[in-house]
């Protein structure tokens, strides 16, 4: 739909008020979190564009607490599943238990419901277990025995993974791992964040407590202004450009990429990619969308979504690598 200038006014006045609690947000969690600003502006645009997030980086790097510290300060119910390699379906989604006084199966409802679920290292529980979530994660719905049930909005799984031990690990399948809106990579703080993080461990301060600052309500009304942003044709092109550039290289002069892509970003990839600009211009409280977000974004929105060949593992070229190269080529409208 065609918005006037009219309409882009209002609706920039609209996202300024609106958008007055990721600052609130902000402020809050810097109570507990040194730095990490990347990893927090992707987990608030999973949550103001209803998508999950996995986050994959060494242990120690403040994962499972920017989570923890993000629903308390949303005042939203938490889960944490710590994934083992023993853990079942059930241990997840709930199971039917038979009431004697009642003599009749009534179903416990497992730590998936609940707003943010925290999957602790994802890639430790077998198959059975990962793909008891994909109903969840898709859907916002689970089916325990004959009956299915709605899961609460907001509903975010925030999953972390660890890269470096493989043994008694399952890589998560492409299709599940496909149904994250982003994959955020997450990097050593600096050397000044790192000297505030030690002095607060030292001085106890590590232990401040993060209010509610935020109502489930602002959430969800975030989430409609952010469906509402206006994204003109030509950053719609510009998308389907690089999405399509995974797909094809050749038709986009990129040849030399074509033996080291084995498969390129799926129609989610473009749907995720624009809802993710989105969010990214409401977080610049900003009623348009321009080429920027959409490049800000690119990386986290596509590196698990393009498959690499031997070629490319041989020559140590990454999905980032091809990102960039694809954002190289296409022209920027």
């Amino acid at each position: 739909m065609v918005k006037t200038a009219e309409d882009i006014r209002l609706l920039n006045e609209k996202i300024q008020l609106a958008g007055n609690f990721t600052e609130r947000l902000q402020q809050e969690l810097s109570k507990v979190i040194v730095g990490q600003q990347y990893m927090l502006d992707r987990l608030l645009i999973g949550l103001l564009s209803n998508g999950h997030v996995l986050l994959e980086g060494v242990p120690g790097l403040a994962k499972t607490l920017t989570i923890k510290s993000l629903s308390q300060a949303v005042d939203a119910h938490f889960s944490r599943i710590q994934f083992t390699p023993d853990l079942l379906p059930a241990d997840v989604l709930g199971t039917m238990i038979y009431n004697q006084q009642k003599h009749e199966f009534v179903v416990r409802k497992g730590p998936i419901f609940a707003n943010f679920i925290l999957a602790d290292e994802i890639n430790r529980a077998p198959a059975k277990v990962q793909s008891a979530l994909l109903e969840a994660m898709q859907e916002k719905q689970v089916t325990i025995g004959e009956n299915t049930y709605r899961l609460q909005e907001p509903f975010l799984v925030l999953a972390t993974q660890n890269p470096l031990e493989q043994e008694g690990t399952y890589p998560l399948p492409e299709a599940q791992v496909d149904r994250f809106m982003l994959k955020v990579v997450v990097g050593y703080p600096s050397k000044s964040e790192e000297q505030q993080i030690i002095r607060q461990q030292v001085l106890g301060e590590g232990a401040a407590k993060v209010n509610p600052v935020v109502s489930m309500q602002e959430i969800l009304e975030a989430r409609d202004l952010v469906r509402s942003i206006y994204m003109d044709e030509k950053v719609e092109n510009y998308i389907l450009d690089i999405v399509f550039a995974t797909r094809f290289p050749d038709q986009y002069k990129l040849s030399k990429l074509q033996p080291l892509i084995s498969y390129g970003g799926s129609p989610r990839a473009s749907i995720n990619l624009a809802l993710a600009a989105r969010a990214h211009a409401f977080l610049q409280k900003r009623g348009y969308v321009i080429p920027e977000d959409v490049r800000s974004i690119a990386k986290d929105v596509m590196r698990h979504r393009i498959g690499l060949t031997y070629e490319a593992e041989a020559e140590n070229i990454s999905a980032e690598n091809v990102v960039d190269e694809v954002l190289r080529a296409i022209d920027v409208p």
